[in-house]
This record gives structure tokens, C-alpha cells and sequence, in this order.
């Protein structure tokens, strides 16, 4: 039988690349997962593991010290990682998002400067566009940045940066009204700032506070923080781009990457938990025979690898479209919403295969139940996605009458 979530048109570097990725999973990562995920403790061994295969470096020019592949490829691995172990996932990244900010938007002296350690892993990257007072309204961000000499003073406190803790480069988005007068729209007045950390916690910059890890309910292991701006010192040098006012855009461009991303993870985890149900139900007796011989489980695993397909399919689409150049906010936005919400659907019918051992932490299937949620929230809730998808086909399909 061929498996799940198969990709048609890959090239052959392609293939290794991916066949590389799944052999780490399965030795590296699968092995080891849900021990660290209880002890929340970051996958240091695995991350030196990733450097060394260059998957830091993915998406990265090859004039850059990076492979130069594409955002499908990308996808796929990440695909694959998150079958391991969504947080590994959520580790490359913002990463990306923010080397891919940098490739698409930066001055060359901010690519030369970044994206060669970037694509060592030696930098590595997060990024920041939520507060404590909002999440998906993003135009309400309130964090200023002011024009101070040849310098810009930050002041704000922002939210939810995955890889808050561990990144040294966060692309960290403000308010910045000079050169943008009274009046202008919230979104043409925003401006990414690259802010230079060392990793760790506390103080790690002057005017800069990283505190401690948020205690999460699953996306365990990788560091989820808040990021505290007094007084911080940026120099002008480090505006994306070396022009205010874009930051909005910017971010925008970014997320559409960061979507693909969660798509893809939804799919990873989707396909490991009908990788644990169909094999539990194999080998869990009831009335005399394995409950995959009973109709009822047969249904379920049906539904289940149907949902696996569709998103996996949707995923696909939407990073080949990305890849050539065009729009892809209607394909993202389709695909984070359906494979986020297929993913929720397939492990919780892993977790009823299971039955009571799936409420067990000796299972994995535990693990991904806790997983699941983050996806119907990361990079815009599935409200969000529907505005996007609803307004893209009101332009697409405008009434001529």
C-alpha cells in the first residue's frame, strides 16, 4: 500500500531531502518525543542534529551558505518533523519567517550580516507581532518605536514569541509615526525592527527582558515567551528594509510563509495519529477479534486518512502557489483552516481508537491531544482565516450587475 500524503512532481534532490528528514524523525526524534515533551525541556540534541543536516539553512539563497530550496520542499520537511514531534516544527519556524523577511525585504548589508549565520543555525531567528491586549488585530498594536538621533527607542511588551528564549535575531513589529502624519492608516505606520539578543533569559540587552517560558498545555519543550521593551536602542541600520512604514506589509508577506507552516504541522500531526490509531487498531482485541475488523473502526480510520489526503493536498497547493510568485493568501488561509481543523478531528478519533489508554501518558496519542489546539490558534484563528478566504472570493467572484 502506498502511504499517506504522498507528493507527486518531486525532483530527486527533493526526494532526499525528504527521505533524509524522515529518517532523523524516526531514529532522532519519534524515539525520544513525548519524554521530553513531559519534562518540557528543549531538544537540544535534536536542534544540533537539524544544523547538521543545513535544514536552518533550507530556504536560504545558496549565495548565502543556504540550499536554495523551495517553500514546497520546506513544507514537506516540516511536514515530516512535525510527525515526529510538532515543537521541533515550531522551532524551524520562525526561523524561516524571519530569514524569509530578510530575503524578501531586506537591505543586502542586513542579508550579508544575517542570513549566512542564519543558514548555519548560528542566528536564529523569531519573530513578534502580538501583545497581551490583542492576537489577530493586528492594526491595535500599540509597542512604539521613536526616532531618536541616528537611533530608534522601543518601548512595549509583546506576546507569544516561539523561540523567544533560545532566538538571537527577533523581527519585532511597531508603531512608528515619524514621517507617517496624523491620521495615516494604522497599517501604513508600522515598522519591522531586526532587534539583536543574546539567548537566554532576564535582562539580555539593555532595555530588553525576556522572562521566563510560558506554561503551556501542549508545544512543550520549545520556549514560548513574552519579550519586554524599556527604553531599547535600535539602531537605524536594523529597520527591514531601511524604510518605516512597510513593517505591515512585511509581516504580512511573512505570515502567508508562517500559514503554509502551520498547515503543514497540522498535517504531520494528523498523519501520526492515524499512524498510532490504525496500528492500535490492530492490535487491540475485542469480542474475539482486532477492533479494526469491527465496521465502526473501519469508518473511522476511513474518515481519518480521507481528512489525512485533503489537507496534506491543500498544503501542497498552497506553497507550490507561493513558490511561483503568485497571491496565496486565499490557498494559505484555505489550507491553515482546513488541515488545523482536520488535524483536531483526526487525533481526537485516534484518541476514542485508543479508548482509556488513550487518557494515559504512556501513549502517544496523549501527547498529540494536547498538540492539536495550538494549530486552530497559531498564525490566526480559523475566524481569521474565513475573513481572509471570504474576502479573497468576494474579489475573485465580484457581481457584475
Amino acid at each position: 500500500m502506498t502511504r499517506l500524503a504522498q507528493t507527486a512532481g518531486l525532483n530527486d534532490v527533493q526526494q532526499e531531502i525528504l527521505s533524509t528528514v524522515r529518517d532523523f524523525v524516526d531514529k532522532e526524534i519519534i524515539p525520544v518525543a513525548t519524554q521530553l515533551e513531559h519534562r518540557d525541556e528543549y531538544p537540544t540534541e535534536i536542534v544540533e542534529g537539524l544544523k547538521e543536516l543545513g535544514l536552518f539553512g533550507l530556504m536560504i539563497p545558496e549565495e548565502y551558505g543556504g540550499l536554495g530550496e523551495s517553500l514546497l520542499t520546506y513544507a514537506l520537511c516540516v511536514e515530516e518533523i512535525a510527525r515526529g514531534w510538532m515543537s521541533v516544527s515550531g522551532i524551524i519556524n520562525t526561523h524561516f519567517i524571519v530569514a524569509y523577511m530578510l530575503k524578501q525585504h531586506g537591505t543586502q548589508e542586513q542579508k550579508d550580516t544575517f542570513l549566512p549565520r542564519m543558514a548555519l543555525g548560528e542566528v536564529r531567528g523569531a519573530f513578534s507581532m502580538s501583545e497581551p491586549a490583542l492576537g489577530s488585530d493586528v492594526a491595535a498594536i500599540t509597542s512604539k518605536g521613536v526616532k531618536d538621533g541616528a537611533d530608534y527607542v522601543l518601548n512595549g511588551q509583546k506576546m507569544w514569541l516561539t523561540n523567544g528564549g533560545t532566538s538571537s535575531l527577533v523581527a519585532v513589529l511597531c508603531r512608528s509615526d515619524e514621517g507617517h502624519p496624523e491620521g495615516t492608516a494604522p497599517h501604513k505606520s508600522m515598522t519591522t525592527f531586526l532587534v539583536e539578543k543574546e539567548p537566554g533569559f532576564g535582562e539580555v540587552r539593555p532595555g530588553l527582558t525576556i522572562p521566563g517560558k510560558i506554561d503551556k498545555m501542549g508545544y512543550k519543550g520549545v520556549d514560548t515567551t513574552e519579550l519586554i521593551m524599556d527604553g531599547l536602542r535600535i539602531p537605524a541600520n536594523r529597520v527591514l528594509g531601511g524604510t518605516t512604514g512597510r513593517g505591515f506589509y512585511q509581516m504580512m508577506d511573512g505570515v502567508e510563509v508562517g500559514r503554509v507552516n502551520v498547515a503543514a504541522r497540522g498535517c504531520g500531526v494528523a498523519q501520526r495519529a492515524f499512524e498510532l490509531g490504525v496500528s492500535y487498531a490492530q492490535q487491540r482485541h475485542t469480542f474475539g477479534k482486532p477492533i479494526a475488523q469491527h465496521q465502526a473502526i473501519q469508518f473511522k480510520l476511513a474518515e481519518m486518512a480521507t481528512k489525512v489526503e485533503a489537507a496534506h493536498a491543500m498544503m501542497v497547493n498552497a506553497a507550490r502557489k507561493k513558490d511561483s510568485g503568485e497571491r496565496n493568501d486565499l490557498e494559505a488561509g484555505m489550507a491553515k483552516y482546513l488541515a488545523s481543523e482536520y488535524c483536531k478531528e483526526v487525533v481526537e478519533d485516534a484518541f476514542r481508537i485508543h479508548g482509556g489508554y488513550g487518557f494515559s501518558k504512556e501513549y502517544e496519542i496523549e501527547r498529540l491531544y494536547r498538540e492539536a489546539p495550538m494549530l486552530l490558534i497559531g498564525e490566526g484563528t480559523a475566524e481569521i482565516q474565513k475573513m481572509i478566504i471570504g474576502r479573497r472570493l468576494l474579489e475573485e467572484y465580484r457581481f457584475q450587475g
